[in-house]
């Protein structure tokens, strides 16, 4: 698959699987991170470095995942700013 395509679709998963957490602080940490980590590294060119960050990335959405059904099984109350009007 081509790298940029590639990076592309890790990029939509880690969303989409932060999305997912209940918590409206854990959620909004890992979109920001997410968000923030991508900017920082889209000027990378060198292959080697690329992969590497391919690679953390994947771990890193293996974990959201963990967390994320670790999180549904304790969920609280919503916070007073997620209340709908």
């Amino acid at each position: 698959m081509n790298t940029r395509l590639q990076i592309i679709a890790l990029y939509k998963s880690l969303i989409r699987e932060s999305k997912k957490f209940s918590s409206y602080n854990y959620r909004n940490y890992a979109l920001r991170r997410i968000r923030d980590s991508f900017s920082e590294n889209k000027y990378i060119t060198d292959p080697t470095k690329i992969n590497e960050q391919i690679l953390g990335g994947q771990r890193n959405l293996e974990i959201i995942k963990r967390q994320v059904l670790v999180g549904n099984l304790y969920q609280t109350d919503k916070l007073v700013i997620e209340m709908k009007k």
